[in-house]
């Protein structure tokens, strides 16, 4: 198959590629993108073939994939991506129902850069996609910020305000509950979404927080968030820790575009259901 695309690549006219077997997912992705993205180029692609296709023939600034494609597996493709691409980075986002039980086996390789959940819907994945390829609008948020290196925490720090959150920074686990546990007796949760380091000083680990927050607090992981931060390579480790109710993973060194992506989304899909929960209620 050849496809002609002539080789460009503009912040105003973002070009991602949709890789998925369903002729219904891609239109709709499509649709929504543009409707989120006036200007985006959507290469929508049946087959791992049809994308290696449109790699070669032009610049891709986001992937997204199914994990089961017609004609190969999507972490397969992912690894051709990361392998053949001209470009010195791609984001590659990979988009299946069973992501997480994947996620919690640890069985999503170092090519892909993030992943999405396909039941929280279509639209949600288009507000993801936008994150990465046109950040915009950091939806206001306080963040409560648990790490205990000076240096981590400032440049952290540093990133989430300049994206317009409130960050109020602490130490030790001990310090973040003594906080949420003030706000409940209060009528309030303390905050908008916790962002923590695993190993910390003091009696209490981040695996502690997550414990506590989801145990103790009965708080679910839509009413409060929490990212769990953690340079440890070791798969039972991790699987603790989402088993534990982490939203989500943020590998340390931390990539700044990529915690603001992930924050921001979390914090979005956070306010939707409260406001769902309160239109209920």
């Amino acid at each position: 198959m050849e496809i002609s695309v002539t080789r460009h690549i503009s912040s105003e006219t973002p070009r991602v590629m949709v890789v998925d077997g369903s002729k219904v997912v891609r239109k709709i992705i499509d649709q929504l993108l543009h409707h989120d993205m006036p200007g985006v180029t959507v290469l929508a692609c049946s087959t791992g073939e049809e994308a290696k296709a449109h790699l070669a023939a032009g610049v891709v600034d986001l992937v997204t994939t199914a994990l089961r494609l017609p004609d190969m597996d999507g972490m397969a493709l992912a690894r051709y991506v990361r392998e053949h691409s001209p470009q010195a980075y791609i984001p590659i986002i990979v988009v299946s129902g069973d992501v997480q039980e994947r996620l919690l086996n640890r069985d999503l390789a170092s090519d892909v850069t993030d992943y999405f959940d396909k039941s929280l819907g279509p639209q949600a994945l288009s507000t993801f996609i936008r994150g990465y390829i046109r950040p915009e609008g950091m939806p206001a948020g306080d963040v409560l910020y648990v790490e205990d290196s000076r240096v981590v925490a400032v440049a952290t720090r540093r990133m989430m305000e300049k994206h317009g959150l409130k960050v109020n920074h602490v130490v030790s686990v001990e310090e973040a509950i003594e906080i949420l546990e003030k706000a409940k007796s209060e009528g309030r949760i303390g905050a908008d979404i916790v962002l923590t380091d695993v190993y910390l000083k003091g009696g209490m680990t981040g695996g502690d927080l997550l414990d506590e927050l989801r145990g103790r607090f009965a708080y679910g992981k839509g009413l409060l968030p929490i990212l769990v931060m953690t340079g440890d390579d070791n798969a039972a480790n991790q699987t603790a820790l989402l088993r534990s109710g982490a939203n989500d993973l943020v590998q340390k060194p931390t990539e700044e575009r990529l915690l603001i992506t992930k924050l921001a989304f979390q914090l979005r899909v956070s306010q939707a259901l409260r406001k769902q929960m309160q239109a209920a209620g």
